[in-house]
């Protein structure tokens, strides 16, 4: 087993995540099997009780795996399945030891950090790189794991320990060290300065480590002095300097990394030269070219509660990106805080109110991602109830599509005090109900979490036809609440139709609108399964509903998907509209994606 150690000097931010994920699809494109560890060091035993404010979305693996969402981008683009172990924090850490010490396993020792915390890491990340993640048998050849945080930060001081460790331990030639750092460019004077990642390195070699491959972020790319300066200075190969540079969006780092040759020093340092092939990235780069190319937009309306962070619908973006260039469509998102939408926001804040319900009606489709909480309820009820009245395609992920039930219930069965017992337990009308097997008094990790299986009941509805005509499909979970199965009949009777159920039957998945273009809610999380190869198939659904392809993805599927080979585009049907406001994020995690840019975000 070869390994890659990803670490980030300076300042935090810089794009650690999509750095180790670009190295790992390097790799991979060289003929060999790559693996993936992302190590937190903060004291959570996973990240799944961490507010989306805090530290972005929490990302569900197939094995009901609470982890960062880092871990997402190494699932996107390397196409692998992660399991919880590849997610190592502080708190799994300790508490393992804990474990042991508890059940005597030291024999008495005093349990220390050198050796006991240090050594537990080191076997932890021997484990976790062995676990296939790629569908084939037997481990991967090269493991790529990222170090979390900023070099110095002191909870990360075991980790930084345990890893130098580690490196001599696995011997020159199987351990490769690359080290992500800034080089600002001063408005005044129009010079890259190099201080700071001298800085960085000189702090990195003082904590045992020394790096092989230095990976540099600045606005452009660097000069050659600049590199023989940084070379000089921190004892790193000139040609194991590369410069990861602003670029339109993410999907260029791979390229620029192979267009600077990191693979070849990346092999080199791990012995690999003499049997890698030439990387193969053609359609990767086919796939950027016709992200880049994009120009006829498809607007989104993202109605949550966390919108002042993007990171915290990060995979629904990606997904709905992926969606969007499968429909070769510039995907524009408008983000829409829920409250705003509320009646009391009208009495305190009618501008507010006003621009809200503007970039909502504005939208050629609605989306209402998942969330916890009652902030924000009945601005997505209104939402839903906006979208399902003016026949503009909707889709409600978990609970959006609760919220969605709840609307049915009050405006078309007439049950006004409707409600799901997450907000009002004492509702005599719940229609979402807290689910039996689950904790109210733990939070953390006892929830329905995990890659379950539906059934679509109704075999020629939309949702089965976007799965390619599938009878079941296994999608990701995180939820503790559910509809009520004692409303359904009463519901279905009034027109909805739970179209996808669990394998008992009363347990509801997925609900449609068969009267409405496109209308549906799931309670599976669809985005973490979605891929730039591979888009989910309802985000797909939303997408061409959104500008006039549905029945081209429906009927003529092959065709549309080999669109991107074939330079195939869709008839363009999205309603015109001025996008004057719209401007790239300059976010380096939401790189591509144009936002309404309202003036409360970026």
């Amino acid at each position: 087993m070869k390994y890659v150690l990803v670490t980030g000097g300076v300042v935090s931010g810089l794009g650690k995540g999509v750095t180790a994920s670009s190295i790992g699809l390097l790799l991979k494109s060289c003929g060999f099997r790559v693996t993936s560890i992302k190590i937190d060091p903060y004291l959570n035993t996973d990240a799944g009780t961490m507010s989306p404010f805090e530290h972005g979305e929490v990302f569900v693996l197939d094995d009901g795996g609470e982890v960062d969402l880092d871990l997402g981008n190494y699932e996107r683009f390397l196409d692998i399945t992660l399991t919880r172990d590849n997610n190592i924090t502080t708190g799994k850490i300790y508490q393992y030891v804990i474990n042991k010490e508890r059940k005597g396993d030291y024999l008495g020792k005093t349990v220390q950090v050198v050796p006991h915390i240090t050594d537990a890491i080191q076997e932890w990340i021997e484990r976790a790189a062995l676990i296939p993640v790629d569908g084939k048998e037997g481990p991967a050849d090269i493991c790529v794991i990222e170090l979390g945080g900023t070099i110095g930060d002191i909870e990360s001081m075991p980790f930084i320990e345990a890893l130098g460790q580690f490196s001599y331990r696995v011997g020159t030639g199987n351990f490769c060290l690359v080290h992500v750092s800034l080089v600002p460019v001063l408005n005044v004077v129009g010079e890259q300065k190099t201080k700071p990642t001298q800085h960085s390195v000189r702090g990195l070699r003082g904590l045992g480590l020394t790096p092989n491959i230095l990976a540099c972020r600045s606005t452009m790319a660097l000069d050659e002095n600049v590199k023989e300066k940084l070379s000089r200075f921190c004892h790193v190969p000139a040609e194991n300097i590369v410069t990861l540079y602003d670029v339109p969006n993410i999907w260029h780092i791979p390229l620029l990394l192979r267009d600077q040759k990191a693979h070849e020093a990346l092999l080199k340092e791990l012995n690999l030269l003499g049997i890698a092939r030439k990387p193969d990235l053609t359609e990767w780069t086919a796939r950027t070219k016709v992200y880049d190319m994009l120009h006829d937009p498809v607007q989104i309306a993202m109605v949550g509660k966390y919108v002042g962070l993007k990171d915290s619908y990060l995979s629904v973006l990606k997904a709905l990106l992926h969606a969007s260039v499968r429909c070769r469509k510039k995907l524009v998102v408008e983000w829409v805080e829920a409250s705003h939408l509320e009646d009391i926001t009208a009495k305190e804040d009618p501008d507010t109110y006003k621009a809200a319900w503007n970039r909502l009606k504005g939208a050629d489709g609605i989306l209402v991602p998942g969330g916890f909480g009652d902030r924000g309820v009945q601005g997505k009820i209104l939402a839903a109830k906006y979208a399902r009245e003016s026949k503009v395609p909707f889709l409600g992920i978990c609970l959006g599509m609760q919220i969605a039930v709840v609307e049915y219930a009050r405006s078309v069965l007439g049950l006004y005090d409707a409600n799901t017992e997450e907000f009002d337990p004492q509702t005599s009308n719940p229609c979402v109900i807290f689910m039996p097997e689950g904790s109210k008094t733990h939070m953390g990790g006892t929830m329905r979490l995990g890659s379950r299986r539906t059934y679509f009941k109704v075999p020629d509805c939309k949702s089965a036809k976007l799965y390619g005509d599938a009878t079941f499909v296994d999608e990701r979970h995180r939820h503790r609440y559910e509809v009520n199965p004692d409303m359904i009949s009463q519901l279905e009777a009034a027109g909805l139709s739970f179209v996808g159920r669990d394998e008992s039957g009363r347990r509801m998945e997925i609900v449609e609108l068969p009267s409405h273009p496109y209308f549906i809610g799931v309670q599976f999380h669809p985005e973490f399964k979605s891929r730039p190869g591979k888009p989910s198939a309802l985000f797909s659904g939303l997408i061409a509903a959104s500008c006039g392809q549905m029945d081209l993805l429906l009927n003529k599927s092959d065709h549309l998907s080999n669109g991107m080979a074939n330079g195939i585009n869709g008839k363009a049907t999205s309603k015109p509209r001025a996008n004057g406001n719209c401007f790239k994020s300059s976010n380096g995690s939401l790189n591509g994606v144009y936002s309404n840019g309202n003036g409360v975000h970026h």
